[in-house]
């Protein structure tokens, strides 16, 4: 920030993006604030404490040498699978699930931690595999078992929609670091062999209906179909300029499930219109630029794959929550980064924003100016 006297760590911040991300927040704060019925409480004061702790958390983070970070890469996956299986014995169940360890101050949910844990694997792991072997099983089989572990005892909480981000951010990883793209295709055209295999024998009753209600939500409006109905009701009827803060009915008149956490975006919409979705987008938009711009710029291996796996994280998110209240994906239960009401998702996104600054550093003090 040019003509501003600011300490030098503070000043080679990109404000540019943190700006619009805290003005997001904020603007998250307003619509968990009018969710509540008008309170600060429970919603609003925690989301803006939050973000102000784990902000914090990423500054730090942003200052980790790259050379340690790849030396924990592994310990810190090991670590991480270790919370996945204290949650099954030890967990706390809610909503169905058995997804969370109670900490007292937090309730932690591990699975999270592990969206840009196997990124941080994946990318140590590509980074020491010789360009050669790049093609060979060697390059696959090691990663499809650090994506495999995880996935599976995520599927066991149940939790799709984590798994699938799981899945998706390692491919990403593998997809940067050059492997055949006849794997991909292969890949694919096995999950779509293997997609009514997995419907009836591998979800459960509640997920399969969550599928059937995505393909026809109207054959059951009042049933497995109402969280969808409700929700583009809701994002229908804000029109343009939305109906005004706190003047959502399907918030608040209790018509809209979940308007503090996965439906966010829908209780945001029904008071700020389009206006206020396309606020939204435009500052995922400025995030997913920089992110990318930040993979590309990265100055070896280990931190392109690191960046570019980070972004797809963030990416899957957004993408995946506005498509599921929107009726274009099953619900699955993916908060909207820094909007949603949540203590792990808010951790989780700000180490990903606190990885691509660290990223940027590196960058910057390898090559002085590549940023611009």
């Amino acid at each position: 920030m040019r003509g501003v006297a600011l300490p030098a760590p503070l000043a080679d911040l990109p404000w540019r993006v943190l700006l619009p991300l805290t003005l997001l927040v904020l603007f998250g704060a307003a619509v968990l604030y009018s969710a509540a019925g008008g309170s600060f409480q429970p919603f609003a004061a925690s989301h803006v404490l939050r973000y102000g702790v784990f902000l914090v958390m990423a500054l730090i983070l942003s200052r980790f040498p790259r050379n340690l970070v790849q030396l924990v890469a592994y310990p810190a996956y090991a670590a991480i699978l270790l919370l996945l299986l204290l949650v099954e014995i030890l967990g706390a169940v809610g909503g169905g699930s058995q997804r969370w360890l109670d900490l007292g101050f937090i309730r932690l949910q591990p699975s999270e931690l592990m969206k840009p844990g196997i990124v941080l694997a994946l990318a140590s792991f590509y980074h020491s595999l010789p360009a050669g072997m790049t093609g060979s099983w060697r390059a696959l089989v090691p990663a499809g078992v650090l994506i495999a572990l995880p996935m599976g005892l995520v599927l066991i909480q149940p939790d799709l929609g984590t798994a699938l981000a799981i899945a998706f951010g390692g491919a990403v990883v593998m997809f940067l670091a050059g492997l055949p793209a006849k794997w991909f295709i292969g890949g694919g055209v096995a999950a779509v062999v293997a997609a009514p295999i997995a419907y009836f024998f591998g979800l459960e009753e509640y997920q399969q209906k969550r599928v059937t209600t995505f393909l026809d939500p109207e054959s059951d409006p009042l049933g497995d179909g109402y969280h969808i109905t409700q929700s583009k009701i809701a994002i229908g009827s804000g029109g343009l300029f939305g109906k005004g803060f706190g003047e959502g009915s399907q918030s608040h008149l209790n018509y809209l499930p979940e308007p503090h956490t996965d439906f966010v975006f829908a209780t945001m919409a029904e008071e700020w219109g389009l206006l206020g979705g396309l606020l939204v987008l435009l500052v995922f938009g400025i995030v997913l630029r920089w992110g990318l711009t930040v993979a590309r710029a990265a100055p070896d291996r280990f931190s392109r794959l690191l960046a570019g796996g980070i972004t797809a994280t963030i990416f899957f998110y957004v993408a995946i929550n506005l498509m599921m209240v929107m009726g274009l994906a099953p619900v699955v239960g993916i908060p909207l980064p820094f909007m949603s009401h949540g203590g792990s998702s808010m951790m989780t996104n700000m180490i990903c924003i606190g990885t691509l600054l660290m990223v940027e550093r590196w960058t910057r003090e390898a090559s002085p100016g590549s940023l611009k």
